[in-house]
């Protein structure tokens, strides 16, 4: 296949998931693991697996990460950039359209009884990426034991991001005691620089607030929620009110969380400072995503690599299971949205290769029938 049909391959894939990738990363990866693995075959089980790993060792979002470093495998340099971009897309225009009626309206349309049967339709998709990839990750007792930690850590509160990389410090450690050595180093860089200079908050500032969050920001919507509210609401650029209706924007919207800054830019400047607070936002994960992408096989064949990349990868599912619990929690409130629930883990499971789009709508479409009952 020519590169010019791989981009639209790539092109037409990241577009339809964009629009109908509800229930935040952990849905996104599930997703993505159907259709590039199951379906598709760009890659191994192993190659995904590590690429989810990979995702977690840098800042930004990790599921929009994910789609460059697929779209990268697929179709080269080209491919990650059309593969984030068509990604990214859907979000940032339903994201503008919901901003506009903010700013005119001053409230959000109420949007709860489209995406009722959603939620726990995702929560199927998500335990069905956790199934897969864990059978994959566990290869090892040792695994297994790292996995279980790295889960009761996350249900009992530690920050994900300290669950990731404790598990791959412990998958090192264990590693080197295995081969009786000393010790390791290891570290992480981090990028941060200060925009205290410019003094105006205008077009360019936006820009830069929005490229320094998204160069250090690690770990969910949540972390976002801090990230804006300590660079944003304390310097009396926003109210706290419109960051929280920004972040619930994001939350209902399909694709990326981080759309949360096209509504953000939209209320500090219009159109124009919707465009660069998502520029800035997610600038930074295409060039990580444009450098980390080759090493990634490389990390695999090193030993050292190889044993941080097994121990993160059994901690990101580790992960996705906490996520799906929590969801369920948060979610399964009554008898609808509980067999709602149970009916995407019986397709998930018997019909294994079913697109993962016909899993979001008809949970969408059960939800609105089961309302009336």
């Amino acid at each position: 296949m020519s590169q010019k049909n791989e981009l639209k391959e790539v092109a037409k894939l990241f577009f339809k998931l964009g629009c109908i990738a509800f229930g935040g990363p952990a849905a996104h990866v599930g997703m993505m693991e159907d259709e590039v693995v199951t379906k598709r075959k760009w890659m191994t089980q192993q190659h995904f697996l590590d690429l989810v790993g990979a995702t977690n060792l840098i800042p930004g979002p990790n599921s929009t990460e994910l789609t460059m470093h697929c779209g990268h495998e697929r179709a080269g340099w080209k491919g990650l950039f059309v593969a984030g971009s068509c990604f990214i897309f859907p979000a940032v225009v339903i994201t503008m359209v919901l901003a506009w009626l903010y700013g005119k309206y001053g409230q959000l349309p109420n949007v709860e009884p489209f995406i009722y049967g959603i939620k726990p339709a995702v929560i199927a998709i998500i335990a069905m990426a956790a199934f897969r990839l864990g059978k994959k990750a566990v290869k090892t007792t040792e695994l297994v034991i790292l996995g279980i930690i790295a889960l009761a850590a996350c249900l009992l509160g530690v920050n994900e991001i300290a669950a990731l990389f404790g598990t791959g410090l412990i998958g090192l450690g264990l590693y080197f005691a295995k081969k009786s050595l000393g010790g390791a180093k290891s570290f992480v860089p981090f990028l941060f620089f200060s925009i205290d200079g410019i003094a105006k908050l205008g077009s360019l500032k936006i820009f830069l607030t929005f490229l320094k969050v998204g160069a250090i920001l690690y770990g969910s919507g949540y972390v976002l929620f801090a990230f804006l509210d300590a660079e944003l609401v304390a310097n009396g650029w926003l109210t706290r009110q419109v960051l929280i209706d920004a972040v619930a924007v994001g939350q209902i919207t399909p694709g990326p969380v981080l759309s949360t800054a096209t509504f953000i830019g939209w209320q500090m400047n219009g159109a124009m400072g919707a465009l660069l607070a998502t520029v800035g936002i997610f600038l930074p994960s295409f060039l990580f995503v444009l450098v980390l992408n080759p090493l990634i096989p490389k990390m695999r064949k090193s030993k050292i690599f190889g044993a941080l990349l097994d121990a993160v990868n059994v901690a990101a599912v580790a992960l996705i299971i906490a996520v799906c619990i929590e969801m369920g929690k948060d979610t399964l409130t009554d008898w609808r949205t509980i067999v709602i629930a149970i009916a995407g883990l019986i397709v998930v499971f018997v019909f294994k290769k079913l697109n993962s789009a016909f899993i979001v709508l008809g949970g969408a479409l059960l939800g609105y029938l089961l309302t009336f009952i």
